[in-house]
């Protein structure tokens, strides 16, 4: 693999749309020549230009998103009888389960015909009682079209993947750090305090990510200066850093905002 290029845009906003129009293009294609469409799926503040732009193109040029399937990153997990774990409540607005549904399902489908719906069904999460079960899925599907990614700021963790995760990490239940945690409590205040960030996570690994035919990563804003500056310095999967697996990725790109560039050179 060749190192990430990155390419510089004058907000998030102009991110949104590139990478909004880039999919549905996409999107469309596998829809002609008869194919399901993979997209591996971040929450949180990152992605949501791109899923604000999706909505908005799509009530303006509707279409047919039935054949498209979201395969979702991870989810938060709280422990259940017997010892186990299980999903957090959907009904949390800081769960992936609500997000999915609120901000990218609902808000995709409300500019398009039943028949152009985005199915519930096809959003897809990986399951805390069989965690490696969501690999072999996806392989089955014929493998993730394209995965949008994004960097934790504090220790640029991807999905829950941690600062240390192998290079051939698969789904797994991961228990969060604290600097995870803390990156979470930013992205939702709901949370209300640490204390409230679940302690442990399910998540794609590293070799889920790079398994993908088409992978960017998103990073916006000042707070994601020091993972863009560490990306940009590997040229190759670090494991104490982990969203330089963008390197190891086909067709890796980078797509930072001016905010997070600063001071870099924009070009």
């Amino acid at each position: 693999m060749s190192r990430a290029p990155v390419r510089i845009f004058p907000s998030a906003d102009a991110i949104g749309k590139h990478v909004a129009e880039r999919l549905l293009s996409s999107i469309e294609r596998a829809r002609v020549a008869g194919a399901r469409f993979l997209l591996g799926c971040p929450t949180g503040r990152t992605p949501r230009p791109v899923y604000g732009a999706l909505a908005r193109q799509l009530a303006v040029t509707p279409q047919d998103l039935s054949h498209l399937v979201l395969v979702m990153m991870d989810e938060y997990l709280v422990t259940a009888g017997g010892g186990g774990f299980d999903y957090a409540s959907a009904a949390e607005p800081w769960s992936c389960h609500h997000f999915a549904r609120v901000e990218i399902l609902d808000l995709g489908n409300a500019g398009l015909a039943p028949a152009q719906w985005l199915h519930e069904e096809s959003v897809w999460f990986p399951d805390p009682r069989d965690s490696a079960a969501y690999d072999a899925r996806i392989t089955d599907a014929g493998g993730i079209d394209f995965f949008m990614l994004a960097s934790g700021a504090s220790d640029g963790h991807v999905a829950f993947n941690p600062p240390g995760s192998a290079r051939e990490s698969r789904t797994r239940i991961i228990q969060l750090s604290e600097e995870t945690r803390r990156d979470n409590l930013k992205t939702f205040p709901e949370f209300g305090a640490l204390a409230a960030v679940p302690s442990h996570g399910i998540s794609v690994g590293i070799e889920t990510i790079t398994a993908a035919k088409e992978s960017v990563m998103i990073v916006s804003g000042s707070g994601k200066r020091l993972t863009l500056t560490r990306m940009r310095s590997a040229e190759r999967y670090e494991p104490d850093w982990p969203a330089t697996v963008i390197h190891e990725c086909a067709g890796g790109e980078i797509l930072a905002d001016a905010d997070a560039a600063e001071p870099l050179d924009a070009r």
